[in-house]
């Protein structure tokens, strides 16, 4: 089991790094399909790997100068994000409560990912014809921000696809870009909601040899993707990125059935 979570996490984070979907996208559908704990222990496996992922990948481009964030533009889509996912997590929190089950909660957590990274796919095929805005208000960034908070906090998975589909459409950012803006609003986010589940008490459950492996593999994803990123061009990393999004979609639809129908 140990070694099915690092494969997980290595492969997610290093997914991650290279498109700046964080891997919390990938790693939450996959570990509710091997069913290794209740949705809230994997959310929080889940964002403490993204969390280490992401710190890695931006420290490592920001000190070696080829850090591509915009700070004016990342930072209010941070700190919105960062709120979103305070909201989220309340919200989490209340549907747990409302459900009899947590395989029903996962059900329906599922269930909305599925059909965010459907839209998701739909807007990336289609992106060439779609005309792109340029925002700068700090105001709308922040309201924006808050969107993806709320929807990356209640899913459980750090940020994801449904950033770099704002940081295209909102943004006009070419691949590179919007992969490193991505990655420092998950770290933003991921960082304020773990201080937040600590100061709330509200840490789920959780074996500690599996969240340290998890982190560990979370690091070397972050190293792995840094630098396949460096070496693959924008055109292969959207490739890998649809790729990516096809299996989140087809996992999902399997978490959906089984936590809906079948609990």
């Amino acid at each position: 089991m140990e070694w099915a979570l690092l494969l997980v996490s290595l492969g997610a984070s290093m997914i991650g790094a290279v498109c700046g979907i964080g891997g919390g996208v990938i790693i939450k559908p996959v570990l509710d399909m091997l069913a290794l704990g209740t949705p809230a222990t994997i959310s929080f496996l889940s964002g403490c790997t993204v969390l280490s992922m992401s710190m890695y990948s931006i420290v490592k481009a920001v000190l070696s100068r080829q850090a591509l964030v915009d700070f004016k533009v990342g930072t209010p889509l941070a700190l919105g994000a960062a709120l979103g996912g305070v909201l989220g997590k309340i919200w989490f929190v209340e549907l747990s409560n409302l459900l009899p089950t947590p395989q029903k909660v996962g059900g329906y957590q599922a269930l909305c990912l599925m059909i965010i990274t459907f839209f998701t796919m739909v807007y990336t095929l289609r992106q060439n014809k779609i005309k792109t805005l340029h925002v700068s208000s700090v105001f709308l960034c922040m309201i924006i921000g808050l969107a993806l908070g709320v929807c990356s906090s209640f899913l459980g998975i750090g940020g994801g696809p449904i950033n770099l589909v704002v940081l295209y459409y909102f943004f006009s950012m070419p691949t590179k870009k919007a992969a490193q803006n991505s990655l420092y609003i998950i770290l933003i986010s991921q960082i304020t909601a773990l201080l937040t589940t600590f100061a709330t008490n509200s840490v789920p459950p959780f074996q500690g040899a599996w969240l340290a492996i998890m982190v560990t593999g979370g690091i070397l994803g972050g190293i792995l993707g840094r630098v396949c990123n460096r070496r693959l061009h924008s055109v292969q990393i959207q490739r890998l990125f649809l790729g990516c999004i096809a299996i989140i979609i087809f996992i999902s639809g399997y978490n959906a059935v089984t936590g809906l129908l079948m609990s």
